[in-house]
């Protein structure tokens, strides 16, 4: 991984408020963040107690409370990400208050990985944290191994997960995907797993990229079945895709709404995340323009996934 450093933010705020700020946080950095949020720590600690011992302190946390951490790198402008942070925070009302604290990259790599546990997600899929595998019991589900590093996407955040929940419905066997914002590949390791033919991940990222390879391989994919490249949208020669993947947010999704459309095949599906419910009109609306229509949605903790088919193809 990078030998960077990195400066941490971290927006401490009432529970309640975590959504909206957790949004805008996507928008500063769509990777190397994380929420502390204890508001259902009894649930969780049902689910993983038996494998694991939960630590008093742990036990002691405000569950009123949480945080956000975000990590900017030293080659980046924490200044300005704070500006912007402070800027939108405000703008929604949020009382917080925000620090700033030195983070080495590898710190970073590894202090997140204590709330990230094996999940299962959807009727199929169990994600399992590469450093687990080998104490991961071998069941029905189809599992997913990963090792998101310094990516977005481990399966934890609801954006992701109602992601996967619509893939899980929507592939279909030998389709072609595009995962527009790869992030750690999940999305379209999870498509391979579940029976698309072959997924095409791009990504500004370069961290993004060579995640996202990393984990098809941990996975046993590699290209052409999985490829991933450092691009833009606009940047890709014109291809039509079975199904295409946007786990993005909504300031970013409207825009692209005319180059996704492009390439999408007709028939196709299109799955969009990363939208809280207040941008939900907005990104629909932009696709409608474009000819496109909801054919499902789901939602969690104020964000929405939405799933699109061609109108012509519906009619």
């Amino acid at each position: 991984m990078s030998s960077d450093n990195y400066t941490q933010i971290t927006i401490n705020l009432a529970a309640a408020d975590l959504d909206t700020a957790a949004a805008i946080a996507h928008m500063v950095v769509p990777y190397g963040f994380y929420a502390e949020d204890y508001a259902n720590l009894e649930e969780e600690i049902a689910e993983i107690a038996n494998t694991s011992l939960i630590d008093e302190a742990l036990l002691a946390k405000d569950r009123s409370r949480a945080a956000i951490h975000l990590y900017i790198s030293s080659q980046e402008n924490p200044a300005e990400a704070a500006a912007f942070l402070r800027e939108r925070l405000d703008a929604a009302g949020i009382v917080y208050t925000i620090s700033f604290s030195d983070c080495r990259a590898e710190d970073w790599e590894n202090n997140w990985k204590q709330y990230f546990k094996p999940m299962d997600i959807g009727q199929k899929l169990k994600i399992v944290p590469e450093w687990l595998r080998d104490d991961v019991s071998i069941d029905k589900r189809v599992h997913l191994n990963i090792d998101p590093g310094l990516a977005f996407g481990t399966g934890n955040h609801a954006t992701t997960r109602l992601c996967l929940e619509l893939i899980e419905k929507s592939v279909t066997p030998g389709c072609a995907v595009l995962d527009v914002g790869c992030g750690s590949g999940i999305l379209g390791i999870a498509a391979l797993l579940l029976g698309a033919g072959n997924v095409l991940g791009i990504d500004i990222d370069p961290m993004a990229v060579r995640s996202s390879s990393e984990n098809a391989e941990l996975n046993g994919y590699a290209s052409p079945v999985y490829t991933s490249m450092q691009s833009t949208l606009s940047q890709q020669p014109t291809r039509e895709f079975d199904l295409v993947l946007a786990n993005i947010v909504a300031d970013v999704l409207i825009p692209l709404a005319p180059d996704i459309k492009s390439r999408l095949r007709e028939g196709g599906r299109l799955i969009l995340s990363g939208i809280i419910e207040q941008s939900e009109s907005e990104v629909v609306a932009a696709y409608e323009t474009e000819g496109l229509r909801v054919v499902g949605r789901r939602t969690d903790k104020g964000w929405v996934a939405l799933d699109f088919r061609s109108a012509s193809f519906l009619a």
